[in-house]
């Protein structure tokens, strides 16, 4: 845009300068004829007295309009902002609306006015052309340098003797920085008595004692935050200028603007001349051009040197640092030219509670533009040397992004990797904005050092073939004939392996880097030292030592004590979680998931890289109590949580709690689908996983009507820890093998350190093998023991598991379920107490009768005998037999009248087309 175009553009949002167009017309004195003209004998200028005009398109502002009527019934109003913040254009259509309390005496402000005399001859000429009737003893400033101080007083004594309120508006008051003008303006409207009411317009805070006035309750003030558009303004600009079509783009304009009223209208103008409107109001590019002629004209042009130097070499920054502008500029007052900046708000804005500041994003953006143009190849320099600063200051990730933005990566990865920061990629708060800088870094850099820093973002992304290659590289560079690798880096490169190695041998790198991290290390960077610990952990987890890692994951957490590693503890509390819930310990499980989650929502842990684990543990402990929303409630969240999809172990664990899930609904298909697919993501499957699929499926081939195939899959994983031992003693139960189901359970039952879910879950087989030998005596004392060994954690999953044998049981002996009504929530309970003789309240499966055993049921629900039954299914007879003996184990009965009763007990007995599905509750 043409600068000769720039003040009328920003005439209708910014400040008019049409008011201030110099003319040499005389004007007429009070009695009307005689020309007056001020103590220096040029004549006073006739446009300064004019109230601007206020365009057609200018957004009528409610708000500030109504604060402007309030300030005027007191003695000050103060109106202060930045170039084209839309101050005058405020007040003149407050003035001519006639909102004002009295008639208004209008004068715009020039630097010729600055001596005192030609101030005070404008003032005195502005209030006798709005019939201000003032004697004339009051005079006229003999001498443009000063004013005699009894002028100020004749003048004061003649404004107390007003019969109505007078407004006198001071437009541009910046222009005239003297303290003499001041110090008058304060003595006359502290002495000219309650009807004199002065509004001043500034970019800066006058000379004025504000401090006093703000104290007295005497002023009203409306500053730049105040003059920013508001969503609706916005909006309704693009309608005065045709453009309401584009109100979508609204939001774009005010992130890039601020609200900078003469931004908003230029960029509306420019999208009026635009092809595309839509696309210029999302271009920031566009957005700077069309503000670029009336910053540099306004603001940049009218500053010193030294001022526009630092502004354009400070303009890369995203924030300023006095101590920071000096190293960019060589110069040692920084501090005070900032200073002066953000008093008369140029658009530089402090930091509140800090010595930093910054700039608002356009006038950024056209500063930079500018040093482009007339320095260039000096703007890679400064990014380089401002890169040095902030790295030696402790702010890494400014550095980060500063050396990228140069293109200086070498720097970068050297100096991450030989301060030993390269942990910060993977934990703390700036770990997804590091990570974001150096995501452009190329991938041909020679070195180690940028191979190690390619590893650790390819394992913040959960790449761990990608950070695997990268590492490979990077030990190929340490290991050149000749290569004299530092220490760090060989430290660096341990720490990475950890996490992308097979589960021994990252384990063992674990622990030799116990003995390898100095201690001034450890000190300094206590992300490496939490990190070791962590990556321990997690590889004793995926080698199947679920007690170790239990216990190193809380070693892990209790080290996480700072800031910096609130990352690894969030993680490291998470998985304990998780661990805890599979070891029968809910109430620690919930309370370390809980934290997780409250750390999570620290600024520390930056939403990219919060953990779906905690709520993964929740829904654990609510599906082991039987509370299934909850338990689907905090699986969903898990499911959306950053690392679902991206890390195996926690896509693992999903895939298995979504199987348990849909178990606990009668869904076997849908539990063997999700299985199929939980094994998937480890590759190649660690044991962890390969036990841990095999335990969720076995369950899944049981509920199906297969102990067989359950037998099969728990087989072939190999041996395992206890948990797999109950599934292979509850498979053999299940398939009649109830001989050896008892010695693998007699394994156990010597076995000490037992957690709470074993301890309950063998209580449970041994009562179930109890029943089929019909032992009820053994029976009910271990299921006594199941039951008091459950209660503290509220644990009913394991009983809706075990069978319609429990509940039987429950009613042949009441006294079992004394003290235990927490076994069923809601209306199973009757005074405190279990009410055996209802049925539980949420269905959830135990084991499935096939089609044809359901079939079966049904016929001998009908009184058929067993031949008829094998005539009317076109069945063999000793088929039948084979199946109702299959009906008799899963319903834990041993006569077909016993089957039939269950069976109508548990809603079996139905209508074709009835699910069949053995149901259990709790």
């Amino acid at each position: 845009m043409p600068r000769s175009s720039v003040s009328a553009a920003a005439n209708g949002g910014g400040e008019p300068r049409t008011a201030r167009t110099r003319t040499t017309a005389p004007v007429s004195g009070r009695g009307g004829t005689a020309a007056h003209r001020g103590p220096t004998g040029d004549p006073l200028l006739v446009a300064k007295f004019s109230v601007p005009s206020v365009p057609r398109s200018v957004v009528r502002r409610q708000r500030l309009l109504e604060r402007l009527t309030e300030g005027a019934a007191g003695p000050l109003t103060l109106i202060t902002g930045a170039a084209g913040t839309g101050k005058t254009t405020l007040a003149a259509s407050w003035v001519r609306e006639g909102a004002a309390p009295g008639p208004v005496a209008w004068l715009t402000l020039e630097q010729d006015d600055r001596a005192p005399g030609v101030f005070w001859a404008y003032v005195l000429e502005a209030l006798s052309r709005h019939q201000v009737e003032l004697s004339d003893d009051v005079g006229q400033p003999g001498s443009a340098e000063c004013v005699d101080h009894s002028l100020l007083t004749r003048l004061a004594a003649a404004l107390t003797q007003l019969s109505r309120p007078l407004v006198l508006v001071l437009d541009g008051l910046e222009q005239l920085p003297v303290r003499a003008v001041a110090s008058g303006l304060d003595f006359v409207l502290t002495h000219a008595g309650p009807q004199l009411r002065l509004v001043l317009i500034s970019r800066v805070d006058p000379l004025l004692p504000l401090h006093r006035y703000r104290a007295d309750g005497r002023i009203r003030e409306i500053r730049g935050p105040d003059l920013a558009f508001t969503r609706q303004e916005a909006t309704r600009l693009l309608r005065g200028h045709g453009l309401g079509r584009y109100e979508t783009s609204v939001d774009a304009l005010l992130a890039r603007t601020e609200g900078w009223a003469a931004g908003l209208r230029l960029c509306a103008l420019e999208m009026q001349r635009a092809n595309d409107p839509a696309e210029f109001a999302r271009s920031f590019a566009a957005s700077q051009s069309a503000v670029a002629d009336y910053l540099l004209t306004e603001v940049l042009d009218a500053q010193p040197a030294a001022t526009r130097e630092l502004l354009m070499y400070s303009s890369i920054l995203d924030r300023v640092h006095p101590d920071l502008a000096n190293a960019l500029t060589g110069r040692r007052d920084a501090e005070w030219i900032l200073a002066q900046l953000t008093r008369a708000h140029l658009f530089v804005e402090p930091i509140n509670g800090t010595p930093w500041c910054r700039y608002q994003p356009l006038f950024a953006e056209v500063l930079r533009m500018h040093l482009r143009h007339h320095r260039p190849g000096l703007e890679p320099r400064l990014r380089r040397r401002a890169a040095t600063w902030l790295a030696d200051t402790g702010r890494l990730a400014e550095a980060v992004e500063q050396a990228a933005a140069a293109g200086d990566w070498q720097w970068a990865c050297a100096r991450m990797v030989s301060r030993s920061e390269i942990g910060q990629l993977l934990t703390g708060p700036e770990a997804h904005r590091l990570e974001r800088a150096l995501s452009g870094m190329p991938g041909d850099l020679a070195g180690a050092a940028p191979a190690l820093v390619a590893g650790a973002c390819a394992l913040a992304r959960y790449d761990t073939a990608g950070c695997r290659a990268w590492l490979d590289r990077a030990e190929e560079e340490l290991h050149k004939p000749g290569a004299q690798p530092a220490g760090e880096a060989l430290l660096a490169l341990r720490l990475l392996r950890l996490f992308t190695e097979p589960a021994d041998p990252a384990a063992r790198c674990g622990r030799e880097l116990t003995d390898q991290v100095p201690r001034q290390l450890a000190e300094a960077h206590p992300e490496f030292e939490a990190l070791r610990r962590y990556g321990l952990a997690c590889a004793l987890q995926l080698s199947a030592r679920p007690d170790d890692a239990r216990k190193a994951f809380a070693h892990a957490a209790e080290g996480c004590t700072g800031e910096m590693t609130e990352g690894v503890r969030h993680r490291c509390l998470g998985r304990l979680a998780l661990l805890e819930a599979q070891f029968g310990s809910l109430s620690q499980a919930e309370e370390h998931a809980l934290l997780a989650l409250e750390i999570a929502g620290h600024r520390s842990v930056p939403p990219t890289r919060r953990s779906g684990t905690g709520h993964l543990a929740l829904a654990a402990v609510a599906l082991e109590r039987g509370e299934l929303r909850a338990a689907r409630r905090h699986f969903d969240l898990a499911c959306r949580a950053p690392d679902a999809g991206h890390d195996p172990v926690i896509d693992t664990e999903i895939a298995l709690t979504r199987s348990r899930l849909d178990l606990a609904h009668g869904q076997w298909h849908a539990a063997l689908t999700a299985v199929a697919a939980a094994g998937a993501p480890l590759r190649p499957p660690a044991p962890w996983s390969a036990q841990r699929v095999a335990l969720v499926r076995a369950a899944a081939e049981l509920a199906r009507g297969e102990p067989g195939a359950a037998i099969a899959v728990l087989e072939k994983s190999g041996p395992g820890g206890p948990a797999h031992t109950l599934a292979l003693a509850r498979a053999r139960l299940a398939a009649g093998d109830a001989e050896r189901a008892r010695g693998l359970l007699a394994s156990l039952d010597r076995r000490p350190g037992a957690g709470i879910a074993e301890r309950v879950r063998l209580r449970l087989l041994q009562a179930r093998a109890a029943v089929l030998a019909q032992d009820t005596e053994a029976a009910c004392r271990l299921l006594h023991d199941a039951l008091t060994a459950a209660r503290p954690e509220r644990m009913r999953l394991p009983f809706t598991e075990a069978g319609p044998w429990v509940w039987h049981l429950l009613e042949q002996r009441p006294d079992l379920a004394a003290g235990h009504a927490w076994l069923l929530p809601g209306p199973a309970r009757v005074n405190g107490a279990l009410r055996t003789g209802g049925r539980p309240p949420a269905p959830v499966v135990v084991e499935r009768l096939t089609d044809r055993e359901r079939e079966v049921l049904q016929r001998a629900a009908e009184l058929l005998s067993t031949e008829e039954i094998a005539e009317a299914m076109y069945l063999s007879v000793n088929t039948v037999k084979t199946h109702l003996r299959s009906i008799y184990r899963k319903l834990a009965v041993s006569r077909r009248s016993d089957a039939v009763r269950c069976a109508r007990e548990l809603r079996l007995l139905r209508p074709a087309g009835g699910d069949g599905e053995v149901t259990s509750s709790g």
